[in-house]
């Protein structure tokens, strides 16, 4: 046996050496023309007209990137807010790799362009833009449609996408554009508004409420303002989202993205803007700056400030939009949220004109398009530019965030469905109503809106996401504060898609003084598990503003929409929705006050929006190299099949014999001896006990018997078949060694059923209600086994070793953590079992136990056998004996009178002697002859008493 084994020893290494060298191969192969294409440089400085009407010009700082081969068609690249030309430098690279122009340039009043900024005004950015347009028709490099009309492309995000827009609506020079995380009304999404008498009409997934006297959004609205007078680019979400089948590059730990995201930007990080600053205001225009102070100070827009948020909107041009739109949104973005995407694709598909939407797990608090959705965005451009690729169509695709896995990020997938829903000649919406309850409760507005409730961290969203422990601990709702309204436990999984809605009846407390400006609430839906965990999906709230509220407490009924999200409601989970009256992230009530809020109607409308899960495109040349693995794979197996049937060893005559041992060793590098010499034999019907201190071999010697590791000399034989890895002799085996594993969502029965079903043997062969019967677990086995107190989890794990009933039960410590009830129930299952004709071996270090409920013992220690026979003969080796007597004195005379007794002494009403080969029997005639009254008569050595003395302690 040595012999054998030192040979497979000597062909492992070079096995080894052929296998790595062949997926070395394999990734070379795969590899191979995988080189980007180069891609060159042109900076330069282009004057624009700093207004309509002005002669003074501003500079606009860009940068021209060129593919290998020209000429090709141009992408118009803009930044976000606070950011400049050097922020979209690597997804400039990557489209120019794909083979575009690229122009990326600094905005106004960003890095080191001049000029005030507008916030992607008309007659400002906009106009900027068109006269880049006018320069891009002028290079030879860039491919046109006619003079002075570039074939182009726009792409950005967040005030760059809105860029984007706006330029199409504009200018129909633009081919197609890709705004990435971006705004429809700027007006709605820094002061939003989410409830409406009458409820919102439009049948998309995430339309929203977009009523007037909105909430001020100030903990953005005041990152936004402190990029744009520092020239930092503060609201850029940082990293890039994670995306299906991507491990999280971030994911060791939530660290990394708070260094990421919150370190302060050093000196020369980015351009500081050139020109002079416009004193508070920065690089802002007046009007800007005057919109933002009315806000930020009374917490409400006047006319004059909506008119400047609305005139740099993207809203007031959609309508002249006609150029294919891709919307890419993120789930994670409590900055700019779904609904904004949501408008946009309704006013452009108004137009007629092809509209495409991807929901992705990012966003401003989640992360930018990671290389598969800028790859999405390129064979966007591809296609409308140049006619490459496949169309992509007019689908809808969303990411769906699941559980976090064990390295703490979450699991991710794509859905595709048709269309968007409710757009021009598409069907609405899909909404299931899902009841809640929960009585009128009053809440209460402290003075000064504070302390507050804490949902979202602006800024840092994408800590949170990456997170699993903090997206759970986040948001907090202050008791007095808050109203809970919830569902009852979902019967299956729910896949919210987008907006819910809800109507609530909101009233003044009567006597209680109701705030002239109305009573601000802010209402978000949370996902609760079983354990009251809750999730608040994209950590958004909406933000409520009902005015016109009666001093009486005559109530005012709203709908609210709740923000867009994708969430998947789990069975068993709960929807809870809360009203709050503070919100940190925003400008809440000064004026103390009191409401009552109630339901108005018990049911929340939840979207949901079918669809199937994408597949990724894999490379040829991944294909190749998983094939070439699968066919060694194969080869391996095969070779693995013979060498198992040639080395097949049965002995005849032991085939009846549950279990033999022969001169078992184990020994380890380094000299240590884990078994030594071992030599045992179980019979039919035996409920062996296999004994020895920590250290003895009991373990090891376990797991050598389930093949889990190779003896180095000896063997062990079931059923006569010698035992090896994958053995087939080890279906006739149930173990349970080391502990056990259990899905805690399941019930009893299924994990029983999934891990029977794991073996790939009938169901039929499992006899699984005779190993509940046996393991007596009764109806319990129908509850979740994250309900099971530690004995029933024991007696389960022996319920799945008992599955198929195999001859051989080997269980390693089935008692630990079992209370003395548990213990003796435990004790039961095992007689039981072996009362059937099978045979139970157990390792225990419990004596006591192993004495009640075992028929024969092995002793082992030091690796090493040290006894082995029925317990009673162990126990009682030395042949001493106790009686319990009447007359104590009398019975030591009459013991002491017999041939070959000795050692006898009294104790109280027991006598103890050593019968030295007398039997126990011809004792206690002798003590009846002489009239002594005998109540108990024993062995006086017990099972530990035997233990201690074989091991020498």
């Amino acid at each position: 046996m040595a012999s054998l084994n030192r040979l497979r020893g000597r062909w492992s290494l070079p096995a080894l050496v052929v296998l790595v060298a062949l997926v070395g191969a394999i990734v070379v192969f795969t590899r191979q023309g995988d080189d980007p294409a180069p891609v060159s440089t042109r900076d330069a400085v282009i004057d624009v007209p700093e207004s309509p009407d002005s002669d003074r010009t501003v500079q606009i700082d860009t940068t021209l990137y060129l593919p290998e081969r020209t000429p090709a068609p141009a992408v118009l690249l803009p930044h976000g807010f606070g950011g400049s030309k050097a922020g979209v430098a690597s997804q400039a690279t990557e489209l120019a790799q794909r083979g575009f122009v690229v122009l990326a340039y600094s905005a106004r009043g960003f890095g080191r362009s001049t000029g005030q900024i507008a916030l992607n005004s008309v007659d400002h950015e906009v106009r900027d833009a068109q006269k880049l347009l006018d320069w891009l028709a002028t290079r030879e490099e860039v491919v046109t449609d006619s003079a002075g009309d570039p074939k182009v492309g726009v792409t950005g995000g967040s005030y760059g996408g809105a860029l984007a827009l706006s330029l199409a609506g504009v200018d129909p020079r633009v081919d197609t554009i890709a705004p990435v995380i971006t705004y429809n009304d700027l007006a709605q999404a820094l002061l939003p508004n989410s409830a409406r008498a009458e409820g919102v009409a439009a049948a998309t997934p995430a339309a929203g409420a977009f009523a007037d006297e909105g909430v001020f959004k100030r903990s953005w609205a005041g990152i936004f303002f402190s990029a744009g007078l520092s020239g930092a680019d503060a609201t850029n979400p940082g990293q890039e989202a994670t995306e299906p089948g991507q491990e999280d590059d971030d994911a060791q730990g939530a660290e990394s993205a708070a260094a990421a995201v919150t370190a302060p930007p050093q000196q020369g990080d980015t351009p500081r803007p050139a020109g002079p600053l416009n004193g508070a205001c920065g690089r802002f225009q007046a009007d800007v700056c005057a919109a933002y102070t009315e806000v930020a100070t009374t917490g409400k827009a006047g006319p004059q400030t909506l008119e400047v948020l609305r005139r740099a909107s993207p809203s007031a041009v959609t309508d002249k939009i006609t150029q294919p739109t891709l919307l890419v949104q993120g789930e994670q973005d409590t900055l700019f949220g779904l609904d904004q995407a949501d408008a946009n694709a309704r006013q452009i598909a108004a137009n007629g004109a092809k509209v495409k939407v991807v929901w992705y797990s990012g966003g401003h608090d989640g992360g930018s398009p990671g290389p598969e959705l800028r790859g999405q965005i390129a064979d966007w451009m591809a296609f409308h530019l140049e006619g490459k690729g496949a169309d992509p169509g007019t689908s809808f695709e969303y990411t769906v965030v699941g559980a976090f896995r064990s390295s703490g990020t979450p699991s991710l997938r794509n859905v595709v469905a048709p269309g968007y829903p409710g757009l021009t000649g598409s069907a609405g919406t899909e909404r299931r109503d899902v009841p809640l309850t929960g009585r009128e409760q009053v809440v209460v507005n402290p003075a000064g809106g504070n302390p507050a409730a804490v949902s979202s961290l602006p800024g840092l969203g994408s800590v949170v996401s990456r997170s699993s422990s903090l997206s759970s601990r986040l948001s907090i709702d202050l008791p007095g504060q808050a109203a809970v309204f919830q569902s009852e436990p979902q019967t299956a999984q729910t896949l919210l898609t987008g907006a819910s809605t809800v109507r609530l009846r909101v009233a003044a407390v009567p006597g209680q003084p109701v705030p002239a400006e109305g009573a601000v609430l802010f209402v978000k839906l949370y996902d609760a598990d079983a354990s009251g965990v809750r999730t608040l999906p994209g950590s958004a709230v909406a933000p409520v503003r009902v005015t016109d509220l009666p001093a009486d407490g005559t109530p005012v009924e709203v709908t609210v929409t709740l923000p867009g999200a994708v969430r998947p409601v789990e069975a068993d989970h709960r929807l809870q929705l809360v009203v709050s009256t503070t919100d940190m992230a925003y400008s809440n009530a000064a004026e103390p006050a009191a409401y009552r809020i109630s339901l108005a109607s018990p049911a929340l409308s939840v979207p949901v929006v079918p669809g199937v899960n994408a597949t990724s495109e894999v490379p040829t040349g991944a294909l190749w190299g998983i094939a070439i693995v699968l066919v060694i794979c194969v080869i391996a197996a095969v070779v693995a099949w013979f060498r198992r049937r040639l080395t097949a060893d049965v002995d005849p005559e032991l085939e009846s014999v549950p279990l033999v041992i022969e001169n078992l060793s184990k020994s380890y590098a380094g000299g240590f001896v884990a078994v030594k010499d071992l030599s045992f034999r179980v019979e039919h019907g035996q409920v062996l006990g296999l004994l020895g201190p920590n250290g003895a071999g009991k373990t090891t010697t376990l797991r050598m018997l389930m093949g889990l590791i190779r003896p180095t000399e000896g063997g062990i034989r079931v059923f006569g078949h010698r035992v090896s890895p994958g053995a087939p002799v080890l279906s006739r085996i149930g173990s349970f060694v080391e502990g056990s594993g259990f899905l805690p969502h399941l019930s009893g029965a299924e994990n029983l059923r999934l891990y029977w079903a794991a073996t790939g043997r009938p169901l039929e062969q499992a006899h699984v209600e005779e190993a509940l019967e046996i393991a007596g677990l009764g109806n319990a086995v129908k509850r979740r086994v994250r309900t099971y107190s530690q004995g029933m989890r024991q007696r389960l794990a022996i319920a799945q070793a008992m599955l198929g009933l195999p001859d051989l039960l080997v269980l390693d410590e089935p008692t630990n953590g079992l209370d003395p009830p548990q213990i003796h129930q435990m004790r039961e299952v095992l007689r039981r079992y072996a009362a059937a004709g099978r045979t139970v071996l157990v390792s225990s270090h419990l004596l006591a136990e192993v004495e009640q409920t075992c028929t024969h013992v092995v002793v082992m220690h030091k690796g090493s056998l040290v006894a082995a026979g029925p317990v009673d003969e162990i126990a009682t080796g030395g042949g001493e004996a106790s009686f319990k007597v009447d007359r104590p004195d009398e019975a030591a005379t009459v013991l002491r009178s017999l041939a070959g007794v000795h050692d006898v002494h009294v104790d109280g009403e027991q006598v103890h002697a050593s019968l030295n080969g007398t039997p126990r029997a011809t004792a206690l005639q002798a003590l009846v002859a002489a009239g002594v009254a005998v109540d108990q008569a024993g062995p006086r050595r017990r099972l530990e008493d035997a233990f201690l003395e074989l091991v020498g302690e």
